[in-house]
């Protein structure tokens, strides 16, 4: 009888207990609460709309993601109130009456059946853990609830209890249990759902449904039962969720836009939360395209994707890969910053600077015939066929390579490199070589991204805009110009009238393929007035895939990813200034680029390029000096023969020599070469 008093009395004290330390906090000498480790959230990245692309672990290798109550389901909400804390919004971090029905409990069973915590309780646990369960750290977890409360509030700790409820393994708070074991965001759960992610907190190890999920499933039918027995759902609601079968298995986290997550990550490692501008949406069509097509063109082929919005340069998808994970293929380059050579897709820059120069027009007639350029150049169309006379309207839509180099040859291959990096495009040419006309065809390096600005800069009057990633941040650089409206538009026009592939419609967008030496790359880059498409196919490694042409493996992509972004297309704007007329219609200087050169299977012909003839050339002579006179010849065949004043100066294999003069004077200066060529120049010598 004795005994059974004492405990009787010790069950009335605990709950006074409970409030006489409240009542006596002031003099307790508790450190400050510190939650700089509790505030430590994994960072995610998101697209535009906040939708979640990609959420990284802590350092700590803990997934434990950004959530708040008003992202979670109202229901889970509900039930996690009614089942752990149904006093919740009445007490101030400790609820005496529970603390007495866990003592009486207690008392009757010999064991403990509910230890009485408030949710209050369990954050100050989850934020200051200790090994020990002993009467001293209850009464300090009642301390530190009700400091907890006084600081944050009801919302606020609930926010606390929402990010680190602990799931089992390294899976914390409700955001990152309901990507791990359902496969979505907590926003919306059904009773089934919410009610397992409200037991699981209480033995997360034991009750992993990836490990034990008939266990998960008692837990998650015992919360079901209490909170109908509770009036929160029905009877009839409770067993239909009870039907409902536990996930097994733990669901990898979301991966969209990995190589693009990875990259903002890099950029800003301390950012907790970084907004892409993304569209989570389109990123995961555009990834599936880009998995299937690869694996269609063959083994270890990869494929990335670029999508611009070109009113502000935002990257709307950006695909590195046919799959990240996929090791066969690669997949963690990203493709979209490779330098590769792009073949043929430079070509619309070189018309648009003769456009805008003045050389040409769309309608100016050019020759598509075997030609040799610079002596030794001597370019061939990819079918290894010649159109005849073409407008380069025609010319640049059948991507014919003899005029391309005609038109570089006119521009000069340094002022095209010049324009190219002034619209912010990163070129790289060979060993640092100087440009020549080979460019033309993709003698050079530029990454896809870079080609994709571009192509934007074509659709937006010849304004390149700064590429813009995250939307949270202000564009890195200014806009960058690549051609003059009416040139722009030109090109653009030209190129809607590009022969589609099958798998598309005629006249719909402007596009222009590219097929780098050797059939490493395959390119494809549209657009219309809204966005910028560019498509890279090939492998990573760079090595030659026979049969990779950008017209039948990058176009039907190019195609189809447009038709994915949905809308129709929308043509570029006409600008003012433009010259709408035939052939016969233009000036007489833009009917037809007429151009001397010598057909391939034929030497050019000898001429002495310096000194030109004619020429006052002061060596020093009267000045005692000892000067060389430089000899240069173009074309011939070797080996030539240098004479001055018909003496003998040098036999040599080479095009240059050097003639030292003992005197001031005029010298006929003569070459001859092998094949009985000759040309020669009369200068004076000073």
């Amino acid at each position: 009888m004795g005994g059974g008093r004492s405990w009787w009395l010790l069950v009335l004290a605990v709950p006074a207990l409970a409030a006489g330390l409240l009542a006596l906090r002031p003099f307790f000498a508790l450190p400050p609460l510190d939650l700089a480790q509790a505030e430590l959230r994994s960072t995610i990245v998101t697209d535009r709309s906040g939708t979640l692309l990609r959420p990284f672990a802590t350092a700590d290798g803990r997934w434990r993601l950004p959530v708040r109550m008003e992202s979670v389901d109202p229901r889970f909400i509900a039930m996690l109130t009614a089942y752990e804390d149904r006093r919740f919004a009445e007490h101030g971090g400790v609820d005496p009456a529970a603390l007495l029905r866990a003592a009486g409990q207690w008392l009757r069973h010999g064991r403990i059946v509910s230890g009485g915590s408030t949710l209050s309780m369990q954050v100050a646990r989850l934020v200051e853990p200790r090994a020990e369960r002993s009467l001293a750290a209850k009464l300090r977890q009642m301390l530190r609830a009700h400091a907890l409360e006084a600081r944050l509030g009801k919302h606020g700790v609930l926010d606390l209890y929402l990010a680190l409820a602990p799931y089992g393994g390294p899976v914390e708070g409700v955001r990152a249990a309901s990507l791990a074991y359902l496969g979505r965001e907590p926003a919306r759960l059904s009773f089934a759902e919410a009610a397992l992610l409200v037991a699981l907190p209480q033995a997360p190890e034991a009750r992993r449904p990836d490990r034990f999920p008939e266990r998960a499933r008692r837990a998650r039918d015992r919360v079901l039962d209490i909170v109908a027995a509770r009036g929160l759902i029905t009877q009839a609601e409770a067993q239909a969720a009870k039907a409902e079968p536990v996930p097994a298995r733990r669901r990898p986290f979301p991966m969209l836009a990995a190589h693009a997550a990875e990259a903002a990550l890099a950029a800003d490692p301390e950012a907790r939360v970084i907004r892409l501008g993304l569209d989570a949406r389109l990123q995961a069509s555009l990834e599936a395209l880009a998995g299937e097509r690869a694996a269609a063109a063959g083994p270890g082929l990869s494929a990335a994707i670029l999508v611009l919005d070109n009113a502000t340069g935002t990257v709307l998808a950006q695909v590195g890969s046919a799959g990240y994970l996929d090791a066969d293929r690669r997949g963690a380059i990203d493709m979209t910053q490779a330098v590769r050579s792009p073949g043929s897709a430079l070509k619309p820059f070189i018309y648009a600077l003769a456009f805008e120069t003045g050389l040409a027009h769309p309608e100016t007639l050019l020759e598509d015939r075997p030609a040799r350029f610079a002596a030794t150049y001597a370019p061939e169309n990819f079918d290894l066929t010649y159109q005849g006379t073409v407008t380069a309207r025609r010319a640049l839509q059948l991507s014919l390579n003899v005029p391309a180099v005609e038109l570089l040859e006119a521009v000069g291959p340094a002022r095209f490199i010049a324009r190219l990096r002034a619209g912010g495009a990163n070129i790289l040419l060979p060993r640092d070589a100087a440009p020549g006309l080979p460019v033309a065809l993709g003698g050079l390096g530029i990454t896809l991204t870079d080609l994709a600005r571009l192509y934007a800069g074509l659709a937006r009057g010849g304004a390149v805009p700064p590429v813009t990633r995250r939307i949270d941040q202000p564009p890195a650089e200014d806009e960058r110009r690549i051609a003059e409206p009416v040139a722009a538009w030109y090109v653009a026009d030209t190129l809607r009238g590009a022969p589609p592939p099958e798998n598309a419609l005629p006249n719909r967008i402007a596009y222009k393929t590219g097929t780098s030496f050797g059939y490493r790359d395959a390119w494809a880059v549209g657009f219309d007035r809204r966005i910028t498409v560019a498509v890279w196919v090939g492998r990573a490694d760079g090595s030659a895939v026979p049969g990779l042409v950008g017209r039948l493996v990058a176009a039907p992509i190019l195609f189809d990813a447009f038709s994915r972004y949905g809308g129709e297309p929308v043509p570029v704007p006409r600008p003012g200034g433009v010259l709408a007329a035939t052939n016969a219609a233009l000036p007489p200087p833009l009917r037809h680029i007429w151009a001397e050169r010598t057909p391939p299977g034929a030497a050019q012909p000898l001429k002495i390029a310096y000194p030109p003839d004619g020429a006052r050339i002061d060596l020093g002579l009267g000045e005692g000096r000892a000067a060389g006179l430089a000899l240069k010849a173009l074309g011939g065949v070797p080996p030539l023969t240098w004479m001055v004043n018909s003496l003998p100066v040098e036999v040599s294999a080479r095009r240059q020599s050097e003639w030292r003069p003992d005197g001031a004077g005029f010298a006929r200066i003569s070459v001859l070469d092998a094949a009985g060529g000759s040309d020669s120049v009369v200068v004076r010598i000073e």
